[in-house]
């Protein structure tokens, strides 16, 4: 009976394994089939079909399903089923990244899309492997996986906080307690080379970025994965990006201070340009002010027409002449001293002393008046008493000879 039993139940247990492996080689060859399906449409720029394919097979199933609850069916697939799945995944986040905002909303829906990207940007992509694929457990996390994760934060997370944070964990559950270079015997040469490649990203690009500059120099030199000829290349290239990063930062410094001796520049001119304006307006302000003090032409009385006509026809400003009574009484004062000088004259021969005297006061009074007209008519006048003089003592002679 015993013997029965046992074979019974061997026979029970062989049955439910060969049905375990179906099973598995069943859900194999669907995620296989699911993987193919949605890298084609993905080659095909059909991105919204590609995410509707392969999400069943990276999200975990209903709480009430038959099977293991809590894991995606990639989580139970083979190493190189899940990098495949994962590495597509990860790529296909990246696409949907680089649409932009415009299509992607159209080609997603808003939220949709917005959840997508934030997944990458937030870093949240790195725990839905692990929890979903891999059950949770970091270290278990295939290395391709974790390069491609590295890569897609470092090339769209604005901060590389959570990346190094991600990294180090890592790196510290794949290494032995006391690492040394005989822990990585059994690696094989792909595994070695993934694990420099994490290095690689951690020391050369994660780190830089968290300006961890010493911190990456000292893991390089202590570092039991790498061989001397790698670190010296490893700390070569880490010396290169740290001179062309702060090159790069000396020229945005040496910019931003054009950029500023510009904006002041443009400023003072801006500031003297306006005190130039004022300064004109105010002389402006000035010569309107004065204008309107003074009396204008247009203020003063303007002549009428007949006005304007006679003085058109009126000669050019003549001397003030006097008026004609003074003439009547310069020309009777004349007259009479013209009779005066005669009769002096016709009696020089009896009293020539007083001829002289007026003679001498006619002189004295042309010169006291400073009018030229004047002087000259009285030396007319002289001059011809002068000749009436002249002739009287000539006839005179002429007599007294006789």
């Amino acid at each position: 009976m015993a013997t029965l039993y046992d074979d019974v139940s061997g026979s029970r247990y062989l049955s439910s394994s060969i049905s375990s492996l179906s099973t598995s080689r069943q859900q194999s060859s669907q995620m296989a089939k699911a993987y193919r399906q949605a890298a084609q449409l993905f080659l095909t720029r059909r991105l919204p079909e590609a995410l509707s394919t392969i999400e069943p097979i990276i999200s975990p199933p209903p709480i009430d399903a038959a099977d293991v609850v809590g894991h995606a069916p990639v989580a139970t697939a083979s190493r190189g089923t899940r990098v495949k799945v994962w590495s597509f995944y990860l790529t296909f986040l990246n696409a949907v990244v680089e649409l932009g905002a415009e299509e992607g909303k159209h080609a997603f829906g808003s939220t949709r899309w917005k959840h997508l990207v934030s997944q990458c940007r937030d870093g949240s992509i790195w725990d839905h492997v692990v929890r979903d694929g891999y059950a949770g457990v970091e270290g278990d996390v295939d290395a391709d996986v974790v390069v491609n994760l590295a890569t897609l934060l470092l090339t769209h997370a604005p901060s590389q906080r959570l990346n190094q944070q991600k990294l180090e964990t890592y790196l510290s559950a794949t290494a032995n307690p006391a690492p040394d270079a005989s822990a990585h015997l059994s690696d094989t040469p792909r595994d070695l080379e993934k694990r420099i490649k994490l290095l690689e990203l951690y020391t050369l690009h994660v780190l830089p970025r968290n300006d961890e500059w010493d911190y990456a120099r000292d893991f390089i030199d202590m570092s039991e994965v790498l061989d001397q000829e790698r670190k010296e290349a490893f700390l070569l290239a880490l010396h290169s990006l740290k001179e062309e990063k702060e090159d790069t930062q000396a020229r945005e410094e040496k910019l931003r201070q054009q950029q500023q001796e510009q904006m002041d520049q443009r400023r003072r001119e801006t500031e003297a340009q306006r005190l130039d304006q004022a300064r004109a307006q105010d002389e402006r302000r000035i010569r309107e002010e004065q204008n309107r003090r003074q009396p204008r032409a247009s203020d003063e009385p303007q002549p009428t027409p007949s006005q304007s006509s006679r003085t058109s026809r009126t000669p050019a400003k003549k001397p003030a002449t006097p008026p004609p009574g003074l003439y009547n009484r310069a020309s009777t004062m004349f007259a009479n001293m013209h009779t005066l000088i005669s009769d002096t004259a016709h009696h020089m021969t009896s009293n020539p002393m007083a001829f002289f005297r007026t003679l001498l006061f006619f002189l004295a009074f042309g010169l006291a008046f400073g009018r030229r007209p004047l002087r000259e008519r009285i030396l007319r006048i002289i001059r011809s008493a002068w000749d009436k003089v002249r002739r009287t003592v000539g006839m005179g002679v002429k007599v007294s000879y006789i």
